[in-house]
């Protein structure tokens, strides 16, 4: 596990971007964290880390965007709209937890449990990312591999 306190959106990227260029197929990258604590910066780095150049906006509304202009398709999903492991199956995005590519999930801890007995239930590659608030401009950002 590692842990590190970015100062500002532009650090918060450059994590996300490191993570991006070492990153490989097959990969969810599940981020957790309160509105505002900067997932979505997060995950712009980590599209700019996969080579991909296109303006990265959240999927908010539209659940999930796709980018394949990277060296791996990039699928970018955001559940705060859904409450429920249910809605999410409803909505069609499960296939998207085994990806051809990688998948980002803002408000991951929607769909996945942590929890040390619920193993089987994650992806075999599950890279899960913590961000908390510390000020207005500082976040602690955790992370580590707990794949299945």
């Amino acid at each position: 596990m590692a842990t590190l306190i970015s100062h500002s959106p532009a650090e918060t990227e450059a994590v996300g971007e490191r993570l991006g260029r070492t990153i490989e197929t097959g990969w969810v990258v599940g981020v957790a964290g309160e509105l505002g604590a900067g997932k979505t910066q997060l995950v712009k780095g980590f599209a700019r880390g996969l080579g991909v150049s296109e303006r990265i906006t959240s999927p908010t509304f539209a659940l999930v965007n796709e980018y394949a202009g990277g060296r791996l398709p990039l699928f970018h999903l955001d559940l705060y709209r859904l409450e429920t492991r249910q809605q999410i199956i409803t909505a069609g995005l499960e296939p998207y937890f085994h990806p051809s590519g990688v998948t980002i999930v803002e408000w991951a801890e929607r769909w996945f449990d942590t929890s040390a007995d619920s193993a089987q239930s994650r992806p075999a590659k599950l890279l899960w990312v913590q961000m908390k608030t510390l000020s207005e401009t500082s976040r602690q950002i955790t992370y580590e591999d707990i794949g299945a």
